[in-house]
């Protein structure tokens, strides 16, 4: 629609651009995930005993579902860079999610060994999200979460100097 000449000439660097447009996105998404929160606090009240739940659960839940949303915006970012029609970029953004979250899993299901299934289903997101929200906050799936989305976050800025180049 034009409106990426117009920021090409604004006095902002790519990675301030890009940037900018992921924390919008992280914002909106936490805009969209806060109401959850009342889910929470009425299953935690109405049961048949007050506060039934396992709060750390939930908060590994949480943090789990945080992080995964915060690669999938980096990822979608990324996609929407690759072609100029919304519905592509779209379809692009979940090939790769899904491809990220279940494909490693599933290539390791195809393996006889051992040792190279669980370290191939260590390279997924499915088995770091499953130890966050299992309440467990390890530093090597926080680091994994964090490496993703600036992977992506790294390819976004230059897919677009290469774009800006030409």
């Amino acid at each position: 629609m034009g409106t990426l000449e117009l920021l090409f000439i604004k006095p902002i660097s790519i990675w301030q651009l890009v940037f900018g447009k992921f924390l919008g996105t992280v914002v909106l998404g936490l805009v969209a995930l806060l109401p959850t929160l009342l889910y929470v606090y009425t299953v935690s009240q109405l049961g048949t005993t007050v506060g039934n739940l396992d709060i750390g659960l939930v908060i590994g839940s949480y943090f789990g579902t945080l992080f995964l949303m915060i690669c999938y915006m980096a990822i979608g970012l990324f996609a929407s860079t690759l072609s100029e029609n919304q519905i592509v970029a779209f379809i692009i953004s979940i090939v790769l999610c899904f491809l990220l979250y279940y494909g490693f899993e599933g290539l390791a299901t195809m393996l006889d060994d051992g040792q190279t299934s669980v370290w191939l289903q260590g390279l997924g997101m499915k088995r770091h999200f499953e130890s966050i929200s299992r309440g467990v906050l390890d530093t090597r799936d926080l680091v994994y979460f964090i490496s993703i989305t600036a992977f992506f976050l790294f390819l976004t800025v230059m897919k677009l100097k290469n774009t800006n180049r030409g």
